[in-house]
């Protein structure tokens, strides 16, 4: 599909339904009324959770809308409101497929256990966005030194002295 015919269409919701359902990112050259429109949004999602980036402020604020994102584009939140970068359920979502969405995370979910350790069971050196207090956590340094020992240098001063870590590291 040519964008110049999604531009052409960019208000026939019908054309853009058809055309997003494969190709969802072409939400780009949809106008900002359909780029607005939450049943046409989500199509594309379904299709493409990148397409969010082409989302308005709106939907990009819109739990739903961001949920169905992060199943296939984990990173996508990164474009979440404030709100929802607080919002326990939208942050687990995203650091259950890809630790990184620990960086966008409010810092009470930095603060959060079962958030963070979800965060560094698949990607261990983002423990470097915990919280001081969860950095200093045995348990959650073991886990992301588990997945990646280079996570060892973001760890609390007291934990890169301790022996069972240091045996560890040494393995």
């Amino acid at each position: 599909m040519e964008k110049e015919e999604v531009i052409k269409n960019s208000e026939n919701k019908e054309f853009l339904l058809k055309v997003l359902s494969k190709e969802g990112k072409l939400l780009e050259y949809a106008s900002q009324t359909m780029q607005d429109d939450k049943e046409l949004v989500m199509v594309a999602l379904k299709q493409d959770g990148e397409a969010l980036e082409f989302a308005s402020q709106r939907l990009k604020n819109d739990k739903d809308v961001l949920l169905l994102a992060l199943q296939t584009a984990p990173w996508t939140v990164c474009y979440a409101s404030e709100q929802l970068k607080a919002d326990k359920d939208v942050i687990l979502a995203s650091v259950q497929k890809d630790g990184q969405g620990l960086y966008f995370a409010s810092e009470e979910l930095r603060d959060d256990e079962e958030v963070v350790k979800t965060a560094v069971a698949n990607k261990g050196i983002i423990i470097k966005y915990a919280s001081l207090r969860l950095r200093q956590n045995k348990e959650i340094a073991l886990i992301a030194l588990k997945q990646n020992k280079k996570a060892f240098p973001f760890l609390s001063k007291e934990l890169k002295q301790d022996e069972e870590i240091l045996k560890f590291i040494n393995e």
